[in-house]
């Protein structure tokens, strides 16, 4: 038995009549099954004999008459699809960079029966425990040590979509245990780049930060520029592995360390995924 016919047949069991009959003349779960294996396959990349990096954030875009008939239902589309997904990468020796993750979005340009799927690869971002425990809340600290004063950054670092903040004298970016910011990502050596925050000999505000490659396996882009070192200014990028990260100047950043769009490392503000 093929896993297509696998995943149908575990969704029936699933899944009342109405299920069935919600999907009689649109989209069938089983073609966003297999357009979800398509998808997968025609974007792995090789990272080693035996081992592909593929996508592991998947939005599946429906018509509003599709999109309608399928809310009730997914939730548990979603967990069976990416349960599919996971024996699938399986079989084929696939890695994903983070956790599996699928959405159904809404488009007014699609007419009922028709669907797309688009994909990307996310790494998993975790800051190293010492930086966590420096600045987490002081309720969930296990010392009694008083917390510093929060202010507000300067620069930060936006990494799928989440902000760290990035304070003199910078940190470490790689894949080890012992990077100041851990990115899962299959492409990234263990201690890959440095993010440097330059100030002025006599201190006060930041002036600038510097990427510097650690003699890197895949090496850096700035830009799209492979380089070994560069000056960074407000807006530029740096892609390492799958990832690209982007350097925010004078971003003003939340003092309130629990605001959603800034990720402090302790993970409280919304983690990576």
């Amino acid at each position: 038995m093929g896993m297509l016919q696998r995943f149908e047949n575990r969704l029936e069991q699933l899944v009342s009549g109405a299920f069935a009959k919600a999907f009689r003349s649109a989209v069938q779960p089983v073609e966003i099954a297999a357009a979800l294996q398509r998808e997968v396959d025609n974007s792995a990349q090789i990272l080693s004999r035996d081992r592909r990096l593929v996508p592991n954030r998947f939005h599946v875009e429906l018509s509003p008459a599709d999109h309608g008939r399928l809310a009730p239902y997914s939730s548990t589309l979603a967990e069976e699809l990416t349960e599919m997904l996971r024996d699938h990468a399986h079989d084929q020796a696939y890695v994903f960079p983070g956790p599996v993750s699928i959405d159904f979005d809404e488009r007014e340009d699609l007419t009922t029966g028709r669907f797309r799927v688009r994909s990307a690869a996310e790494a998993k971002v975790t800051p190293s425990r010492e930086r966590a425990r420096y600045e987490a809340p002081a309720d969930t600290r296990s010392d009694l040590a008083p917390r510093p004063a929060v202010r507000r950054a300067r620069v930060v670092l936006e990494v799928n979509g989440v902000r760290h903040p990035l304070d003199p004298p910078g940190l470490v970016v790689g894949r080890g245990s012992d990077a100041d910011l851990r990115i899962n990502d299959p492409g990234i050596s263990r201690r890959h780049v440095e993010l440097r925050v330059e100030t002025h000999p006599g201190g006060g505000r930041d002036t600038g930060v510097r990427a510097v490659d650690l003699g890197s396996t895949n090496g850096m882009l700035v830009n799209g520029s492979r380089l070994q070192e560069a000056a960074l200014e407000d807006g530029d990028t740096i892609r390492i592995g799958t990832t690209t990260m982007t350097v925010r100047l004078d971003a003003g950043a939340a003092q309130d360390p629990r605001r959603p769009d800034v990720a402090h490392p302790s993970g409280w503000g919304g983690g990576g995924v």
